[in-house]
């Protein structure tokens, strides 16, 4: 019998594929516990129009991710720190605050975790930072460190 999956099942396949699987393990288990259901014609195209509907909603989320990745490109932020002697501050910037400092002084909503930092910033100086906004496109911002 032929199944389409609505879930992972382990040893089976992912949600979505379609299996071909014996008759009364799909009766008894796939379709009683709702991890399956029948691949007739109606659930075929109902699995079709999901695809295509999944297709269209990460294609425009790229897009907007392209065009937000080409605005933060031209972005520059300002932090200000203490410092000592020869520009070494005192504790040091990460990307959590520069995070912050993006959405306090360009409205700019940017999870902490998407920001690629080698190592925390410890000292003055301007340098590029690097920021994941989809899987497939990274843009660079300017992050400039003053003195207070």
């Amino acid at each position: 019998m032929k199944v389409i999956l609505l879930k992972d099942v382990k040893g089976t396949g992912k949600k979505g594929e379609i299996k071909e699987v014996s008759d009364g393990y799909a009766r008894n288990f796939l379709l009683k516990k709702g991890a399956a259901v029948e691949a007739t014609g109606t659930n075929m195209k109902e699995l079709d129009e999901k695809a295509k509907s999944k297709e269209r909603k990460e294609l425009i989320a790229y897009e907007e991710a392209v065009l937000l990745g080409k605005q933060m490109e031209e972005v520059n932020i300002v932090i200000e720190a203490k410092a000592g002697e020869g520009g070494r501050l005192f504790g040091s910037i990460t990307s959590k605050e520069i995070a912050e400092q993006l959405k306090k002084q360009k409205n700019i909503d940017v999870d902490k975790r998407k920001i690629s930092l080698d190592e925390p910033i410890r000292s003055l100086g301007s340098r590029f930072v690097d920021i994941k906004i989809h899987q497939k496109v990274t843009t660079r911002i300017r992050v400039d460190v003053k003195e207070i």
